[in-house]
């Protein structure tokens, strides 16, 4: 676990702030399943001097052996499939998330149904295997859960989309948004986006405030904090989201941890 739990430091501020708020016995499982999902997609989005699909393709076919097997020297998917078997997590979802990967190696545009496909395989899924975790085997409890983690997991995906369009487009030549051109991205084209993601939002806080206790504040975290980045976004003039990658600095990171945990602490959510 400690290697995921390194790679989610390394490579994600806002998550690794939201997994130390959760209970002890359920950071590790949570790292384990981001330190998967980061090294695929390193693969599809850094390893440009690589053979990228066929070093995905070994991904898969690694992945598959170790969740079989219950063994991998590979202490990222050491970690994945100890989480795998503990917590039930079904190869669908495993499936689902690796095809979104591939994705990126063929797609530079998404229409609707692609982009829909690439959102629930890439994001939806991940919320999906993390709710697994958060339910410790109540399965009434994630099938209710279901929906909501969906629409939290696709916020944020967006989120990512919007405040990365800029690299997306300047160093992999993606645009992710369906009909969407980014040397003339309209306030029209912005609006409908935010539009989406405030529904996704809405949808998921409803989730947010049903999680069992030790997950529910880590949670919780990640939600302001990304509708924080959310805000700021949403008062960009539609130029400047694709000219610079807007962020939430670090000393406002800091007070949003304070201001939830009052917010938790009083049941406020």
């Amino acid at each position: 676990m400690e290697c995921s739990q390194l790679i989610t430091n390394r490579y994600s501020t806002s998550f690794s702030m939201g997994i130390r708020a959760f209970d002890k016995k359920l950071r590790g499982p949570i790292y384990a399943i981001y330190g998967f999902v980061r090294f695929a997609d390193e693969i599809v989005d850094t390893f440009h001097d690589y053979p990228k699909a066929a070093l995905l393709q070994r991904f898969r076919e690694e992945t598959y052996q170790a969740i079989e097997e219950k063994i991998s020297l590979n202490p990222v998917l050491q970690a994945f499939q100890q989480t795998v078997h503990e917590y039930h997590i079904e190869m669908e979802l495993i499936d689902a998330f690796l095809d979104s990967m591939e994705m990126d190696l063929h797609f530079n545009t998404y229409e609707s149904i692609l982009y829909q496909q690439y959102i629930y395989g890439s994001a939806e899924v991940v919320g999906l295997m993390c709710l697994r975790v958060f339910v410790e085997g109540d399965d009434a409890l994630y099938q209710k859960l279901k929906a909501p983690a969906r629409s939290l997991g696709g916020a944020f995906q967006k989120i990512n989309f919007l405040r990365d369009m800029r690299s997306d487009f300047d160093e992999r030549g993606r645009v992710y948004f369906p009909g969407v051109d980014f040397t003339n991205f309209t306030i029209e084209d912005k609006l409908q986006i935010e539009a989406d993601i405030k529904r996704d939002f809405d949808d998921a806080l409803v989730g947010i405030a049903q999680l069992p206790k030790g997950a529910r504040f880590g949670v919780y975290l990640a939600y302001v904090y990304y509708t924080k980045l959310f805000q700021k976004i949403r008062n960009a003039p539609a130029h400047r989201v694709t000219k610079e990658r807007i962020r939430v600095p670090d000393s406002k990171k800091v007070m949003l941890i304070f201001s939830s945990a009052l917010r938790n602490s009083l049941n406020m959510l």
